[in-house]
């Protein structure tokens, strides 16, 4: 069967860089040119120039061993002294590292002289716990600066860190233990969420007594316990270490030692509901190289003016990039939230950015059209004119929720950058580059420079501008995972094998559709999987989703493909109404009659919703995707797979009672 994805969504809206912002961006046109003429060469100078070598590279890319490639092989770096000491040095250690703002209100200024001295005392304390460079350590924390702080030790002393988001259950955490063999857990006892304390040590105690009944099962030989929830846990005498009491006696000196550019870094666990979690691997020299040239040039970081905020947990690859490791290596301030964007109240955010005067604001798509749903009134009572960049991250935003975005939240004048990424690219890979780039609502737009990107059909053939296909990466980069954990059988054939023999190949197939328009601007489709066939018509969820919500009366929808036995395939659409119009609609069904005929309106008859269901909410993980394959469950009457991994395990249930209800 055909891969070629109809495209049939179209947007002509264009936003042209403002004279006054390209007078003073960071980036330059001549990024593109100077990447196009000598692709190695650019990445070795951006690294040359964004980072500190302890020993200089003379290599830049090995790939004659596809798919496992080498980025400065023969160099030698230390990690966090790239995002620490070296700031400190140059005179910037008053300079604010994190602005941390806890759920209840209670707030940590710390600059980068109190950051490299915490993590010296850090690095020093899991060196008396046993841990050695090559270790690995499972961080399970809130969003406190000791997260931070763990990470960066860890890496300064040339071990492993695998961050687990703290809302994982027991089980997940296990499995990712047991995975990576870790020698020392790093949790808290609890953490604020929604105005209560979620604890979390609990779900350490039970992933390391589920292990057996053999003490020699477990390679765990510490957990050390942050304070921060006060509530009660249970302790194993021997164990179990506060972190507060150990680091006061932790040494406050350490020299950062120099490591192998290949040395690993960080292994990232995908969040997959069935099977084996797939352990990402990224290695220093590399990744560090491609997170801080697309942190700086991406968002226009000028680090002794701007306030930069990323909304991202740690627990995921954007918490990874773009909170710990692309802001650090460049000296920026940011700001750090614990608690979710609606405690104590809806305005919380816009909250923050006032107060700290947040410059540059990088956030979700889901978050986005949450704030919709709620309307201008809450972001219109706060001052957001710090604001000059908007960015999103995590899937395809809709145009409509693009404009909302620029509108509301940028006062018709900061320009976002939309990027697309995964936890196995490890950096951005396409995006705007503000300043240079045209932006159009809702494409991701253009690779960045030194990156080779393309839109194949199922065979590896180009499709050329218009049509739909496969998004691949077509050369590797310097942030590529380097593998998946212990298995590299697993890793050539989940991201390599089916363009592995295409000419100019092998291709990394990263499991997005996409389209090229006329001036090959990338516009994500959504995930390959998510793809319907209606009528023997290859059609998107993503260009359906945003016909939706470019209605006035919609804040946000899921679509999905539901078995049919005329069509092959019908869509079925899950939509949140705005709070204004459901106050002012006459009827239900005239909403989803209305919706329906909207869709063929915008896109045409063949995707007009067979059934349109209204909800209060979707099913969402704690990083904001949405679980499209519940809601298909739902759709074609089978029991809901696994909910373990939503944010809330209850939103499947009211759904389910509500389609029952209206059949």
């Amino acid at each position: 069967m055909s891969t070629q994805i109809d495209s049939l969504l179209h947007e002509d809206r264009r936003f042209p860089p403002s004279e006054e912002f390209a007078a003073q961006a960071i980036a330059s046109a001549e990024l593109y040119e100077r990447a196009s003429s000598d692709r190695l060469a650019f990445w070795a100078e951006q690294s040359r120039e964004l980072l500190t070598w302890s020993k200089p590279f003379t290599k830049t890319l090995d790939w004659s061993n596809p798919p496992f490639a080498t980025w400065f092989d023969d160099g030698e770096l230390n990690v966090a002294y790239n995002c620490l000491d070296r700031h400190v040095e140059a005179g910037n250690g008053d300079r604010v590292a994190l602005h941390w703002e806890g759920e209840p209100g209670d707030t940590r200024t710390i600059t980068y002289a109190e950051l490299t001295a915490e993590v010296k005392r850090a690095a020093n304390l899991f060196t008396s716990l046993g841990v050695e460079a090559g270790d690995r350590v499972a961080i399970y924390l809130p969003m406190i600066p000791e997260a931070i702080v763990s990470m960066l030790a860890v890496a300064r002393i040339g071990a492993v860190h695998s961050v687990v988001f703290g809302g994982f259950s027991a089980d997940s955490l296990r499995s990712r233990i047991d995975d990576a063999e870790a020698k020392l857990v790093i949790t808290a006892d609890g953490g604020y969420r929604k105005g209560k304390v979620s604890a979390l040590k609990p779900a350490v105690d039970a992933a390391l007594a589920s292990r057996g009944e053999l003490p020699e099962q477990t390679t765990v030989d510490h957990v050390l316990v942050v304070r921060r929830g006060e509530n009660e846990v249970e302790w194993t005498t021997g164990r179990d270490l506060w972190w507060h009491e150990a680091i006061a006696e932790a040494e406050p000196e350490h020299d950062a030692q120099p490591f192998p550019a290949e040395q690993p870094l960080f292994i990232l666990y995908t969040s997959g509901t069935t099977g084996k979690p797939k352990g990402i691997l990224h290695t220093s020299g590399g990744y560090l190289t491609q997170t801080a040239f697309t942190h700086k040039n991406v968002f226009d970081l000028h680090p002794e003016t701007d306030v930069y905020w990323c909304t991202a947990d740690i627990g995921w690859i954007t918490g990874h990039s773009y909170v710990t490791y692309g802001p650090l290596a460049n000296g920026a301030t940011q700001v750090l939230y614990e608690g979710t964007p609606d405690a104590p109240h809806p305005g919380r955010w816009w909250e923050i950015i006032e107060k700290y005067g947040v410059s540059i604001f990088y956030t979700a798509p889901t978050a986005i059209r949450s704030f919709m749903k709620l309307g201008r009134k809450i972001p219109k009572q706060f001052d957001l004119s710090s604001l000059r960049l908007l960015g999103s991250v995590g899937e395809p935003i809709n145009p409509e929720a693009w404009m909302w975005y620029r509108k509301i939240i940028g006062n018709k004048v900061a320009p976002i950058v939309d990027t697309w990424w995964q936890t196995e690219t490890g950096a951005i890979m396409v995006s705007a580059l503000p300043g240079v780039t045209s932006t159009k609502p809702g494409s991701a737009q253009v690779p960045i420079p030194g990156i080779a990107i393309d839109v194949v059909d199922d065979a590896g053939g180009a499709v050329g501008a218009g049509g739909g296909g496969l998004l691949v990466v077509t050369e590797p980069w310097p942030s590529m995972l380097r593998g998946i954990w212990g298995d590299p059988e697993r890793f050539k054939e989940t991201y390599w094998e089916k363009f592995w023999d295409v000419e100019g190949g092998p291709f990394y197939f990263a499991g997005d559709g996409a389209r090229l328009d006329s001036d090959r601007d990338v516009w994500l489709l959504g995930r390959v999987d998510d793809v319907m066939n209606v009528s023997g018509h290859r059609l998107s969820t993503a260009e359906i989703e945003s016909a939706l919500v470019a209605n006035e009366m919609v804040a946000e929808s899921a679509v999905v493909g539901a078995a049919d036995e005329t069509t092959g395939q019908a869509v079925v659409a899950f939509v949140i109404i705005k709070e204004s119009h459901l106050e002012q609609a006459s009827g239900l069904a005239d909403i989803t009659g209305a919706l329906r005929s909207w869709v063929g309106e915008q896109i045409g008859p063949i995707a007009r919703p067979r059934e349109v269901y209204l909800v209060n909410e979707l099913p969402k993980t704690r990083s904001g995707k949405i679980m499209r394959r519940l809601l298909r469950d739902v759709a074609e009457g089978r029991e809901v797979g696994d909910t373990t991994t939503l944010a809330d395990t209850t939103v499947m249930q009211i759904i389910t009672d509500k389609m029952v209800k209206s059949t």
